[in-house]
């Protein structure tokens, strides 16, 4: 008995020493998957900072452009302002110097009618064909109160 008792231990301690060895090559293919899987995360990383620059600077690019765009568009709503003032005044004083000329001719003039706003255009094709037909019969109308 006393010769099987070593040759059990080191019967163990082998198959041990082999299960420890075949671990180590388990866990060194899992090592060398898990590196390649940080160089290609790595690699994302990166790809993906470039991204957010690029995507940085086209966000600038189109804020200098909605900034412009809006500077522009004030300045010409601006002169637009200016040139209806303008219009307003000049169409008050040409009235009030036909007022003086009708005075001085002796010539009654009648009180213009106010202008009413232009209707909006018709958005559907209903409108449309209604609006089409209303002006044919008012067309119509006429011609025939012509034509009687």
């Amino acid at each position: 008995m006393i010769n099987t008792l070593p040759l059990t231990i080191e019967s163990l301690v082998s198959i041990l020493l082999l299960l420890t060895i075949l671990y180590c090559i388990r866990l060194n293919e899992q090592l060398k998957r898990l590196k390649a899987n940080g160089a290609s995360m790595q690699q994302t990383i990166a790809e993906l900072i470039t991204a957010t620059e690029s995507a940085e600077r086209a966000i600038a690019g189109l804020k200098a452009t909605v900034q412009e765009a809006d500077e522009t568009l004030g300045e010409r709503l601006r002169v637009a302002e200016r040139y209806s003032a303008d219009m307003r005044q000049s169409t008050a004083a040409g009235a009030e110097v036909l007022q003086r000329l009708c005075r001085i001719a002796g010539v009654q003039l009648a009180e213009p009618e106010p202008q009413e706003e232009p209707e909006p255009a018709p958005r559907d094709a209903r409108s449309i064909v209604a609006a089409a037909q209303a002006f044919a019969e008012r067309t119509r109308a006429r011609v025939q109160g012509l034509a009687a």
